[in-house]
């Protein structure tokens, strides 16, 4: 369309023009430059990509996740514990050795678990599996009440993690979980909470007091162990450093 001379642009200001549009169309993306959002569902970083992590989410569905599906639903680019509704979601492929990294946001008095090494099955699955705890440390149903192996972050019954790292309730916190062979490292909102070999520290009894056969597998699914809190997982995302593909 032609303008009126009167409200033509000049080359400069046509070019100024041509720049914030630009700008604007980054802006107003969920993860352009200037908009501060995190990734969710199967974006990588550059670094992330050339280190050899993979998406475990696409932001939009439960491809790539068996076991109780009917308890979780994918929300604006996560998955979210349905409220009321117990169960356990894993991964259809195994792991062995691997960095995890995943964003996880706590509701108020929530409680849930990140299962590693686990069979996908229901049951007791902090004992044939390993358990890291998802809680609301700060709940008064909580705080005070439960033991140092129960505080989020935990290798649960196993090793107790630090506190203090949790963010208030209805905030994003980044995990990571670096797994080797019997240690086990958890960074939360980069702190380290949890650093540890799991064989040394149960070679004398493990602090709940049960036999955790778990603690001897050595691949298995990842998942999450629900307790009908909405707790929410996304941007989660693996590296593996067993070999396998």
């Amino acid at each position: 369309m032609k303008l009126h001379p009167r409200f033509a642009l000049s080359p400069a200001l046509t070019s100024l023009t041509f720049i914030f549009l630009v700008a604007g169309s980054l802006v107003g993306t969920p993860h352009g430059w200037l908009s501060g959002g995190a990734a969710t569902g199967a974006e990588l970083s550059a670094a992330e990509k050339a280190e050899g992590f993979v998406p475990l989410f696409d932001g939009k569905t439960l491809a790539g996740w068996t076991g109780g599906t009917e308890a979780y639903a994918v929300r604006d680019g996560a998955i979210v514990c349905v409220e009321a509704k117990g169960g356990n979601l894993f991964t259809e492929a195994e792991y062995s050795d691997f960095v995890l990294r995943l964003d996880v946001k706590v509701p108020a008095d929530a409680n849930n678990g990140i299962a590693i090494r686990s069979p996908a099955q229901q049951g007791n699955l902090h004992l044939l599996g390993i358990e890291l705890q998802v809680l609301d440390d700060e709940s008064p149903k909580h705080k005070g009440i439960i033991k140092p192996y129960q505080h989020h972050g935990s290798v649960y019954g196993v090793v107790p993690a630090k506190p203090g790292a949790l963010k208030p309730t209805g905030e994003w916190n980044e995990q990571e979980v670096t797994v080797i062979g019997d240690r086990f490292k958890v960074v939360l909102n980069g702190q380290t909470i949890v650093d540890a070999d799991v064989a040394e520290a149960s070679k004398n009894g493990t602090l709940d007091g049960q036999e955790h056969p778990g603690l001897k597998v050595k691949k298995g699914h990842l998942g999450f162990l629900g307790h009908g809190s909405p707790v929410e997982f996304r941007n989660i995302r693996i590296k593996r450093l067993d070999g396998d593909e």
